[in-house]
């Protein structure tokens, strides 16, 4: 019932010295990634101010000079959305809001896994935790349901406040919020992790997608807080639409984006070392947090789960949980199925969701961090959804061609496109002449079983694009299959075993 939900998933000192370390702007990263906007930050906030006039209520007084009666672009403007249709449901959401503490996750990449942090965080310190993701929803170490849907919060929601849970965290997606979700259960504090290429094919406009997301944050009452991505300039777009009062967090690995440059940095990662066994870095911290700085270890595999994790601690700390439990909480953490899931060591073999460019790019740069100084060489497992965002295919056929000694082009979930029209275009953005060895097997089975076989022991395997999904959509219908569980299976063929 009613619209999915999840998938549907300042202290002045806080700025002194980091802020000089931001880097002067060389191009616009925005125009490159998703194409809002110029070089002009003003221009690029009334870009999204104008791809979100449908929603606001009261339009904030720094953008309004900015807003241009017609979309600087030629896009159309997003249209307004309304509330969900009134209900019990909704209703009833609004009621028992009071009783929980609630943060929300959003973003193009790690939701699930930050989400997941929070409730491993909150379970470190002692309380049960609740959590709603694009994977289900639970209630301490039960799983509720695997569904997504508005009931499904809902169910969650009555038996947390039933056992008296104080926190619960909640992944919502530009689906959820573009269907007013934000409205409904509005976030006491709020969490950016990144903005990249995705959903065109839901939102219709690169703008439309970010006034999505944008509706998380202009919902936080003013006693709540934010947490910004500082290396992404479109922390800058949004923070502008937020209220004056709400308290704002930053955290970064590596350089400030210089559009950030005037928001608070709290938490910089550094000497980030990645292995088959986790993950270290060197957190250092702004004076208010200066409890969560010292040398880190993370259970969880990948560079990208740092950022993680620095958002969820800052998301914690404004929910006045201690560092103790915050890095207790994240140290536990194993990591998401499905997000860079080790199937394998020797070879190494990753099954990951990445199902974007800067996703595959991100994961595959990650696999061959973890063997390099080796011979090895990498594989890439991969295809594009159908009947989703076009014009990424080739981008990703040009990223897996640029990062991979081997492709294997493969089905993702075609639905009911033409599954080689899908796999061409994907070939279309390969250079001539092409970098890596390309093999092109439609059946995913057999792509996975080829490219594992194939591996030497110094060699990485990476699965990209359906991660901890266990259905292919093929055609009208749907059938078992699992990446992880295919791989599990060709690597003990490959061992002598008996899938």
């Amino acid at each position: 019932m009613g619209a999915p939900v999840v998938a549907l998933s300042s202290d002045p000192d806080t700025r002194s010295g980091s802020n000089r370390r931001a880097k002067k702007a060389k191009s616009p990263p925005l125009e490159n990634v998703t194409r809002i906007g110029t070089d002009e930050v003003s221009h690029r906030k009334g870009l999204v101010a104008t791809a979100i006039e449908g929603w606001v209520r009261r339009r904030p007084a720094n953008l309004a000079a900015t807003v241009s009666p017609t979309p600087p672009l030629g896009r159309a403007v997003a249209p307004a959305v309304p509330e969900p249709a009134p209900g019990t449901s909704a209703a009833e959401l609004r009621t028992l809001r009071p009783r929980l503490r609630s943060v929300g996750v959003t973003g193009t990449n790690g939701k699930t896994t930050t989400t997941c942090m929070l409730a491993s965080i909150v379970a470190a310190a002692g309380e049960t935790s609740a959590r709603a993701t694009t994977l289900g929803t639970w209630l301490g170490d039960e799983q509720r349901s695997a569904d997504v849907s508005l009931d499904a919060f809902g169910d969650l929601v009555r038996a947390a406040v039933a056992q008296q849970v104080r926190t619960i965290a909640v992944e919502t997606t530009s689906k959820a919020l573009a269907a007013g979700f934000a409205r409904v259960w509005p976030a006491d504090v709020a969490v950016f992790t990144n903005l990249t290429r995705d959903h065109l094919d839901t939102h219709g406009s690169p703008e439309a997608y970010l006034a999505a997301k944008a509706q998380l944050f202009m919902t936080v009452p003013p006693d709540g807080a934010v947490v910004w991505n500082l290396a992404d300039p479109c922390s800058a777009l949004l923070d502008a639409l937020v209220h004056p009062g709400v308290r704002r967090f930053g955290w970064v690995v590596g350089d400030v984006h210089p559009d950030c440059a005037q928001l608070p940095v709290d938490l910089r990662a550094d000497a980030i070392h990645t292995s088959v066994d986790g993950t270290r870095c060197e957190v250092s911290a702004s004076p208010r947090s200066e409890a969560l700085s010292g040398s880190q270890r993370l259970a969880a595999v990948g560079a990208v789960h740092v950022q993680n994790a620095l958002g969820a601690a800052l998301a914690a700390a404004a929910l006045g949980y201690e560092a103790a439990a915050i890095w207790q909480g994240i140290r536990a953490f194993p990591g998401v199925p499905g997000r860079f899931e080790l199937v394998a060591r020797r070879p190494l073999v990753v099954v990951d969701y990445a199902h974007t460019p800067d996703a595959l790019a991100r994961t595959l740069l990650e696999a061959r961090a973890l063997i390099d100084g080796t011979a090895g060489r990498l594989a890439c497992v991969f295809g594009c959804g159908g009947e989703r965002d076009q014009g990424k295919r080739p981008e990703m056929g040009r990223i897996a061609d640029e990062h991979a000694h081997t492709v294997y082009l493969t089905n993702d979930n075609p639905r009911r496109e033409d599954p080689e029209r899908i796999l061409d275009a994907i070939e279309q953005g390969a250079p001539t002449p092409r970098r890596a060895q390309w093999h092109r097997l439609p059946d995913r089975h057999a792509a996975i079983h080829a490219a594992i076989a194939s591996a030497t022991p110094g060699d990485a395997v990476v699965i990209a694009g359906r991660g901890h999904e266990q259905r292919q959509i093929l055609g009208g219908g749907a059938v078992p299959f699992s990446d992880v569980g295919v791989a599990h299976e060709a690597v003990s063929q490959r061992r002598g075993g008996v899938p």
